[in-house]
């Protein structure tokens, strides 16, 4: 049997070390003369050997005045880097092939009216603005393409609305 020192509960069971209400170490009363109760009762805490034995280093001991400060590293100079690059502005470029390609989809409802003038328009601006100012505006093949897509849709527009009168007169 075995008893908590702090509350003293008393506890049968074998395997138990520690005490349930508190977590103190349970200790063994001593009017029990049951051996069964201590048979297989295991002490709570491992007892280690003693530290393994390893080879004695010769390295050099500091003073404990003199603080550690870092060699000096000098390093060869570098070469001057260029400017990082940054990419150029398509945004003009990008709006002239979206709107191209959305009268391209809606050239049945007149599209190239309202939206071929606009992307022939935008992509003139970027044509103009790629060959103006190289280094700074970019995509000047995306406003070819937008440019030439919103005046096929706008001559298309034309053609349907002429067939529609046309065919309105006879």
């Amino acid at each position: 049997m075995k008893t908590c020192p702090r509350c003293g509960k008393q506890y049968t069971e074998p395997g138990i070390n520690f005490c349930l209400e508190d977590g103190e170490l349970l200790s063994h009363l001593q009017e029990s003369r049951d051996p069964s109760l201590f048979a297989d009762d295991q002490p709570p805490t491992v007892i280690m050997d003693s530290p393994r034995a390893t080879r004695e280093t010769n390295w050099p001991t500091m003073d404990p005045i003199t603080p550690y400060s870092a060699p000096m590293v000098q390093f060869p100079q570098q070469a001057v880097f260029a400017p990082i690059s940054q990419s150029k502005d398509q945004t003009l470029p990008i709006v002239s092939m979206a709107l191209g390609v959305a009268s391209l989809i809606m050239v049945c409802c007149y599209g190239g009216l309202w939206l071929g003038v606009p992307a022939a328009v935008v992509g003139f601006l970027a044509m103009r603005n790629a060959d103006r100012d190289p280094d700074r505006y970019g995509g000047r093949g995306l406003a070819i393409a937008g440019l030439v897509i919103g005046i096929i849709t706008f001559i298309i527009s034309i053609l349907f609305i002429f067939l529609g009168l046309v065919a309105q007169i006879t």
